[in-house]
Formats: structure tokens, C-alpha cells, sequence
């Protein structure tokens, strides 16, 4: 016999397969009922008569059908993917995430449910982020994670990425991947690693569609709401006007959430996102702590030593003329010809010393486009 969390998350999961059963009316209908079994089981009587029709009609429709096979084949699918699926009516279902309008009913998690009860702030943007951006995204990530929150992300090329990447890299850190498929089907394939590095390092790959779903354009606006939902606050590191990143920023401020952008050079396409969000009214961020002090009030219960973190500052040795170059470029790409101009100096003497700051990480080279990225 089954237990009665087994129970309740059969009825859950055989209530998104009822046609006409949205979320909108699962939400109503809960409200009433607050489980999934009080919907299917018991009096229909204790409940407000406006609900009575509709839970008469979806008990009728869940008589006609023998769902054993449909339960079978869902639970065999998540053993296959080592997962396991949580309802809202859970106390394992993020707190947070339940607040949000449409907050989805079903959440399938390979690896850590601890994760979706602790800090997080999400970090998103462009698919084709500048070198900056790529800096920006793994310093950040790295900085938050260390400081105690859990990094939330879309599992995406680009900055989504590299934002895990930053948490995986830190001492103690860890990620929440939030995809847009099922649970056993990664997006891109070629984070197919990247997905089971972030298990393996005790982080969280979540999402609402069931087991086989492929990835469809329509998803991606869906993910987005609980990448925001989950969080405490949303970063976007680059984005253009027309990008998932800005829906994201939107469904958090929809969710009373913070939106923090890092502001770019005025010529990138890929900062035009971040000021026009800046313009809207999203926080103008240019160093870590400043997410973190302004999220210190909405961190509530949370240990307040993640508020008390400061940014680490590179640590670097440069000599003369590394320094001297330095002051000539700007954080906007800058040409070769237009280094030798201001410079004066021959190609012979700029040439090493770009080769070493280049290395030693302090400015980027972009098909002979130079900028700082300290």
C-alpha cells in the first residue's frame, strides 16, 4: 500500500493530466482543499459550493480511468533519471516559489532539495556575452557563492553557464540549474557534463516538465518565472533589448523581487538590456557587494553573515609599462592602430606587454579589439 506522500503525489500528478485542470483552477481549488488527496477523496460537501461542480467533474473523469500505467511508467522514468518529483503541497516544495502567481504544481529534482530552501540569487544573461561578460558572470558567481547563497541559473550557453561554473568553482559553493525540459533531457546537449558536474558537487538541476519533454520555444518564458521565483533577487550580467534575460527580470519584478544590472559600454549591443532595465528602475550595480547589501534585508531569517561578506579585490603585479598601457586603453573595445596612436609606442614594444596583461587577465583581446576588464 502506498504511504500517504506517495498517495498525495499520485493524485498530483494524475491532476495535471485532467484536461481543463490549469493552474489557475489547481491554485482556486487548493486554496480549498489543501491537498491533492481532500481533492479526489472525502465529502465534497466541506468545500465552498462554487468549487463543488468542478470537483465533481474531475472525480468523474478520474473514475474512468485506470491510471496504474500512466503511475508506473512516470515513477519507472524518474528511477531511470535517479529524481524525484515534489508537490506544492509539500513541505519540501521552496517556500518562495510557492508565493509567485502560477507558481507551478509539480517540481521534478535531480539532486539537492536542501538547495531550493536556501538563499539563492539568480544570474542571467546573453547567450553571446562579451569577455567581460564571461568575467563578470564567473567572478560574481564565485563571490556569491561564497559568501553563502546558491546560485540560480537557466543551464544556458553563455552567461547562464558560466554562472554555474563561477559557483562550482567556489570553496563551498553551490547552483540550481532550472531547465526547460525534462528532467532527463539536458539543454543545450553540450551541458550534458556541466548538468551531472552540478549534482555530483551537491547542486540541483529542477523543473516542472515531465520526463521526455523536449525543449520548445514556449518553455523557455515558463523556466524563466521560477528561475526569478526562487531567488531573492535577480542579476542580469548582459543582455540585449530583445533576449529570455529581460522576461526573467520582468517575472521578477512581477514577484516583488530585486533586479540588479551591471551597466556596459553604450556601443555594446549586449549592455543596451542592462540600461534600459537601469532606466526602468533596476539596481545599477558595479561590484558584488552591493547585490549583496541591498538583498540584506530581504534575507529575513537567513544567517546574517552572508550580509557581512566583502568583495575580493585581484591581488596584481604589474610592472611600469604594464601599468603605463593600461592607463591608454578604455573598458570599451579599443583597435591596435588606435593602441600604437595614443601610445606612440612601435608594435614591437606594445605587442609583449598587451601578450602579458592579456594573461595576467587584466584586459581581453577580441579579434585585435583590446578593453580593460580591471
Amino acid at each position: 500500500m502506498a504511504s500517504t506522500d506517495e498517495q498525495e503525489i499520485n493524485y498530483a500528478l494524475v491532476a495535471q493530466q485532467i484536461e481543463g485542470l490549469t493552474l489557475s483552477t489547481q491554485e482556486q481549488i487548493l486554496t480549498a482543499t489543501k491537498t491533492y488527496r481532500n481533492l479526489f477523496e472525502g465529502s465534497v460537501s466541506q468545500f465552498p459550493p462554487t468549487l463543488a461542480a468542478t470537483i465533481n467533474a474531475v472525480r468523474k473523469i478520474y473514475h474512468k480511468r485506470d491510471w496504474q500505467g500512466f503511475l508506473a511508467n512516470h515513477q519507472e522514468a524518474l528511477f531511470k533519471s535517479n529524481a524525484k518529483v515534489i508537490s506544492c503541497t509539500s513541505d519540501e516544495y521552496p517556500p518562495l516559489l510557492k508565493q509567485i502567481s502560477r507558481a507551478p504544481r509539480l517540481l521534478y529534482v535531480r539532486g539537492s532539495v536542501t538547495n531550493l530552501h536556501l538563499p539563492q540569487i539568480a544570474i542571467v544573461g546573453s547567450r553571446q556575452m562579451t569577455r567581460s561578460g564571461q568575467q563578470n558572470a564567473l567572478t560574481w558567481s564565485r563571490f556569491f557563492a561564497d559568501s553563502g547563497f546558491t546560485i540560480t541559473s537557466g543551464l544556458a550557453l553563455g552567461v547562464d553557464g558560466i554562472a554555474h561554473e563561477g559557483a562550482l568553482q567556489a570553496s563551498a559553493g553551490s547552483t540550481i540549474a532550472v531547465m526547460a525540459t525534462g528532467i532527463d533531457k539536458v539543454y543545450p546537449k553540450r551541458h550534458q557534463k556541466l548538468g551531472d558536474r552540478i549534482v555530483d558537487a551537491g547542486g540541483t538541476l529542477v523543473t516542472e516538465f515531465t520526463p521526455g519533454i523536449n525543449p520548445l520555444a514556449r518553455h523557455f518564458p515558463q523556466r524563466n518565472r521560477i528561475i526569478s521565483g526562487l531567488s531573492l533577487g535577480v542579476l542580469v550580467v548582459e543582455a540585449a533589448i530583445k533576449s529570455g534575460s529581460l522576461i526573467t527580470a520582468r517575472t521578477a519584478l512581477e514577484q516583488n523581487r530585486e533586479v540588479f544590472a551591471i551597466p556596459g559600454s553604450i556601443h555594446s549591443p549586449q549592455s543596451k538590456g542592462c540600461h534600459l532595465l537601469i532606466k526602468q528602475g533596476a539596481h545599477l550595480v558595479e561590484t558584488a557587494d552591493e547585490v549583496i547589501a541591498e538583498l540584506g534585508g530581504a534575507l529575513g531569517g537567513f544567517d546574517e553573515a552572508i550580509v557581512n561578506q566583502q568583495t575580493e579585490k585581484p591581488k596584481l603585479d604589474l610592472d611600469k609599462t604594464q601599468i603605463e598601457l593600461l592607463e591608454f586603453l578604455s573598458f570599451d573595445p579599443v583597435p591596435l592602430d588606435t593602441l600604437v596612436e595614443l601610445s606612440k609606442w612601435p608594435i614591437g614594444k606594445l605587442a609583449p606587454v598587451l601578450v602579458s596583461l592579456e594573461l595576467s587577465g587584466c584586459i581581453a583581446n577580441d579579434n585585435g579589439f583590446y578593453q580593460r576588464l580591471i
